[in-house]
């Protein structure tokens, strides 16, 4: 085993446990976002050993830096703690711990259906991953789509904003 496999198993089981920490354990909204960040950065190293560096920058840029920071912002913004949580029932860590090994199980039966070898690996075409080619096709071919999304984020940032001043009104 190199040491890409291992770099890859170390990644993948921190974007994992990350991952499982948010559905599990967090219950406020900030502590959520910082477990997305953690789920999401593994992500990016993933894409660097795919040697995918352009998509591993935008990883980090935009989901990490302005998804994550996006969602802080809007969570501060609105004030979540005037919704105030339920108490815990007596059986969720019951119910929890179900939840777990279910996972567990479903994780064990596809880790004995997937083959041990992997398959050939095909070559990369020239230029693949390259931020030119990445944004000739982004400004050729999906114009309409990305100028759709700007307007999208647009809209939703001043939803935000309406529904904040109205609540401090």
């Amino acid at each position: 085993m190199g040491i890409e496999s291992v770099l890859f198993y170390v990644l993948a089981g921190l974007a994992l446990s990350s991952a499982l920490a948010l559905v599990a354990f967090c219950r406020s909204g900030v502590p959520a976002a910082l477990c997305l960040a953690l789920t999401l950065l593994p992500l990016a190293g993933i894409y660097v050993l795919l040697g995918a560096h352009f998509v591993a920058i935008v990883q980090v840029l935009v989901f990490v830096g302005a998804v994550v920071v996006l969602l802080l912002f809007s969570i501060m913004l609105l004030d979540p703690e005037g919704d105030a949580f339920e108490a815990p029932r007596p059986e969720q860590p019951a119910l929890k711990l179900l939840g777990i090994l279910v996972a567990l199980a479903i994780s064990l039966l596809l880790w004995m259906r997937v083959p041990v070898g992997l398959p050939p690996v095909t070559p990369v075409p020239e230029g693949f991953g390259l931020a030119r080619e990445f944004g000739l096709r982004l400004l050729a071919d999906y114009l309409v789509v990305l100028e759709a999304v700007g307007l999208i984020l647009l809209a939703a940032m001043v939803g935000a904003v309406i529904l904040a001043k109205r609540r401090i009104d």
